[in-house]
């Protein structure tokens, strides 16, 4: 097993108010029994937990109210005393809902959803997934239906246009770069939850003189990109900044509202021994630091205009190449 790498923090750890910056962080895996896997997490995190529905649990801990679910809502909803049930359905009850729970737990994932975090406190989501693997939690290269993933949630400094611009500005530059840093497993290439922005979008986003007004940034990116299916998710954040705006665009029960961004990975690759949270983070803190580099930003977003163009250098050599020597080059990675 390598030894998971120190977690990094951003160049900016406070927001605007002067409050520690948080981050909440959504794991998906299997390998584990739901209620193993409750157990398991209660004792690791040091916390109770009350059960909220079936298949869903509230796990209370000193660093706020975990969420452990089987994430499907179809078989979390199932009531087989539904009266709308076929009465030879009902009647096998508990028999029938063994079958459908053996089944459910070997394909749909289960979930660890946390708290909003202080950064500070991240370390204990690395010792987290370090245990789970060491008691069978399966990631996504177990089989090709582990379409299961990793989510970050960052809170931001200040939702101030500007900043917003030069956080979305860093991952599209980046973005090439830390998929090629994480294994892209082969069951996520059959779904659409690891789409960049529209080139459309990309191409307007990265221009020097990009400086909208927050209405102008959300109506620039939503007729682009009107869905929830994108590595970076915007919608949280737009649902907080604006939610009747973003309604003209998608209406959607499932988007949260949150001051935050929503990352996506591709995978969770929580059974490699090789794979850390640590090194998952600190991947995005390289995005961090280049949204509040702004000279650096500036000279990597001319860089990714100049790869758009279609010339002889262009066709030998990836963005993922030039943007990796770049960061290399000036001490981010």
């Amino acid at each position: 097993m390598s030894q998971a790498i120190p977690l990094r923090m951003p160049t900016i750890t406070k927001t605007v108010d002067g409050n520690e910056r948080r981050v909440g962080v959504e794991i998906e895996l299997s390998g584990l029994g739901y209620q193993q896997l409750v157990n398991l997490a209660a004792e690791l995190l040091g916390g109770e937990a009350a059960p909220q529905s079936r298949y869903v649990s509230k796990l209370e801990t000193p660093l706020g109210n975990f969420i452990i679910e089987l994430d499907s809502d179809p078989i979390k909803d199932l009531d087989l005393a539904d009266e709308r049930l076929p009465e030879i359905i009902r009647e096998l009850g508990g028999q029938a809902m063994e079958v459908i729970d053996a089944a459910a737990e070997l394909i749909v994932p289960l979930e660890i959803v946390s708290p909003p975090m202080a950064l500070s406190d991240l370390n204990q989501i690395e010792t987290l997934v370090d245990k789970l693997r060491e008691a069978g939690a399966l990631g996504s290269r177990e089989a090709i239906y582990f379409a299961f993933g990793l989510q970050l949630n960052p809170e931001l400094p200040d939702l101030k246009p500007a900043t917003l611009v030069r956080y979305y500005q860093a991952f599209a530059v980046l973005y090439d770069w830390l998929k090629a840093h994480h294994q892209l497993d082969i069951s996520r290439k059959f779904t659409p939850y690891i789409e960049p922005w529209s080139s459309e979008y990309t191409d307007l986003l990265v221009e020097d003189d990009y400086a909208p007004n927050q209405r102008q940034m959300m109506v620039d990116y939503l007729e682009s990109n009107p869905t929830r299916n994108r590595a970076l998710d915007l919608l949280p954040l737009f649902a907080h900044l604006d939610k009747p705006l973003l309604d003209q665009y998608v209406e959607d029960p499932r988007i949260k509202s949150r001051p935050t961004l929503h990352y996506r990975l591709p995978d969770c690759d929580i059974d490699n021994p090789g794979w850390h949270f640590s090194s998952v983070w600190n991947d995005w803190v390289v995005v961090e630091q280049l949204a509040n580099h702004s000279e650096d930003l500036a000279e990597l977003r001319a860089l990714f205009r100049e790869s758009r163009k279609i010339n002889l250098h262009n066709l030998t050599t990836s963005w993922q190449e030039t943007s990796a020597n770049w960061l290399k080059s000036k001490g981010y990675v």
